[in-house]
């Protein structure tokens, strides 16, 4: 007991605190998003706390090798010269915070801040701090009454080598057995929840091609939040027609099975499938396979776009397979939706190449996110090369999609990671805010696949590695959304795209994980190749859907 009151009681490492001092520092810099004050401090308390346990680390093992050690007086005196440094370092860059911050919000057009209130990031970050302090002090706990208990049957050191195993095994069982499954329960019961609401803005469909209407195979109930937002949505034919000019404009169909359709994964695809042969999907000039993010939200800014650039004439299908935000997916189920995404490709792609070649629609590929990663997953390219769909446009790809890790890594040599070019362009393009997609070596093949990132997307562009080495995508010539003040710190820049994976999705439109319609519109040109529109049009569509948010007071 005594020994365990000690490790509670016994003051902190001085060179844990130096450490953790600094990382608290350089967590204050830029990342790729811009942070509030509670962002600020939380990622602030986690970067100290990982500092002060480096420090102490590195204490403890200095004393394990036997390594000299200073006299007790010099040692005292050195602790207090280095701490005041630490100390002056902690607020310069605190008082800096705000300069930092406002670089990225500049590149991200947003209004600066005065300041990211210091006391208040600060008061966040200590207790932060001190409640992760806590449970290091509690694992040490339990790996000392672990040791005690083993020092009785074997030596001394192979003892605290088990205990620590143990310790260890048991806080991973904690975590991850209960903490994160009951978390993820819990968002799971939330997110289900916020799926059965009913949006009384959005009235059910009276068109019989509508999913949910009367005439469906799907109910209006069984649709789901994200499915009815989806099918009671998006521009009509008279809005598309106003537009134009021209009066031979279809209604666009949408196609949606939501999570409650059907019980398996096999009869939601079918449904999907089935509700497409019965509005007649098939007969239109285009079909889009739509893989949704984690919570079946499909982005309105891509298939709005679409569907005013192909003048209504395009038919759409998507099927849910989750509740969950796509982030969390993606940390802790990265393949969640593969097989749903699988299935329905398979049973559209089947039907599909059995159609007479000059009577089938222009079948295409859509993914935002984890839908992105998913709808990548759901075709093996080998299995359509002899009679391929004509394209894919995946936007804001995450970091663990291997087709795009693998493209990436295998780039041409001077193209920088975030706006990789591939070979001769012939298949694979790339591009961001600024249209590039005209600059391949090439013209584009009989398959056309388009990915669309912004340099600022922390849920592409996010970097396990970059706890120890700095990303590829840092290196000079940085991203225009990307600030010149960001930089490399080992372990901080790895929390701080952290922060920025779970913040994607409060960027400004146009940056970080939220993507734009007008970027949309340069993506769809390319990929699906929609004629009869001129440069001047294509700018009045972008000016328009410009002007839609700008009036929403996006």
């Amino acid at each position: 007991m005594l020994q365990i009151r000690r490790t509670f009681l016994h003051a902190p490492c001085s060179t844990g605190l130096i450490v953790g001092t600094l990382f608290f520092a350089a967590s204050l810099t830029p990342s790729l998003l811009p942070r509030d004050f509670l962002m600020q401090g939380i990622l602030s308390g986690c970067s100290m706390a990982a500092g002060y346990g480096i420090g102490s680390f590195g204490r403890w093992l200095w004393s394990y090798l036997e390594l000299p050690e200073l006299d007790e007086d010099r040692t005292r005196r050195a602790l207090r010269v280095v701490s005041v440094l630490c100390g002056i370092v902690a607020f310069t860059y605190l008082w800096l915070a705000s300069d930092w911050q406002n670089a990225i919000r500049r590149l991200m057009e947003l209004p600066p801040v005065d300041t990211v209130q210091p006391f208040r990031v600060g008061l966040i970050a200590l207790a932060i701090f001190a409640l992760l302090l806590l449970i290091a002090r509690i694992f040490k706990t339990v790996n000392h009454i672990f040791a005690q208990k083993l020092k009785s049957f074997i030596p001394r050191r192979v003892s605290n080598v088990l205990g620590l195993i143990l310790a260890a095994a048991v806080f991973w069982a904690l975590v991850d057995g209960v903490l994160f499954r009951f978390g993820l329960r819990a968002a799971d019961a939330s997110f289900q929840q916020i799926d059965a609401l009913v949006d009384d803005a959005l009235a059910r469909p009276q068109l019989a091609l509508k999913t949910g209407s009367t005439a469906s195979l799907v109910t209006w109930e069984d649709l789901g939040n994200r499915g009815r937002e989806f099918v009671a949505t998006g521009p009509s034919a008279a809005e598309i027609a106003e537009f134009t000019g021209d009066s031979a404009v279809e209604e666009p169909i949408r196609v949606f099975v939501g999570l409650n359709s059907a019980e398996t994964i096999e009869e939601r695809a079918r449904l999907a499938f089935d509700e497409l042969i019965r509005v007649d999907a098939f007969e239109r000039t285009n079909l889009v396979i739509i893989t949704p993010t984690g919570t079946g939200w499909v982005d309105p800014a891509a298939m709005d776009s679409l569907e005013y650039l192909l003048r209504g004439d395009v038919a759409s299908v998507a099927v849910q397979y989750s509740y969950l935000t796509s982030w969390l997916s993606l940390l802790f189920e990265p393949g969640y939706g593969a097989d749903t995404a699988s299935a329905l490709f398979d049973l559209v792609y089947d039907y599909w190449r059995q159609l007479p070649e000059d009577g089938r629609p222009n079948l295409y590929l859509y993914g935002l996110s984890l839908g992105a990663l998913n709808s990548d997953l759901s075709v093996d390219l080998y299995d359509v090369i002899g009679d391929p769909f004509q394209g894919a446009l995946w936007s804001g790809p995450p970091f663990s999609t291997a087709t795009w890790r693998n493209l990436t890594a295998d780039r041409n040599p001077g193209s920088p990671a975030w706006l990789p070019r591939f070979r001769d362009g012939s298949v694979v393009r790339f591009t961001n805010q600024t249209n590039t997609l005209d600059e391949a070596e090439a013209p584009w093949g009989p398959l056309r696949i388009v990915y669309l990132q912004y340099a600022s997307d922390p849920v592409t562009f996010f970097d396990p590695p970059s706890v120890y080495r700095e990303p590829s995508w840092m290196q000079a010539p940085r991203g225009p959304d990307v600030a010149d003040e960001f930089r490399w710190f080992p372990v901080i820049t790895f929390l701080q795209l952290t922060v920025d994976l779970m913040a994607a999705t409060t960027a400004p439109m146009g940056y970080g994980h939220v993507y734009a319609h007008e970027h949309y519109i340069d993506g769809w040109m390319e990929v699906t190749e929609p004629q009869g529109w001129t440069p001047a049009d294509i700018d009045r569509l972008k000016t328009f859907f410009i002007e839609q948010r700008q009036e929403a007071g996006d």
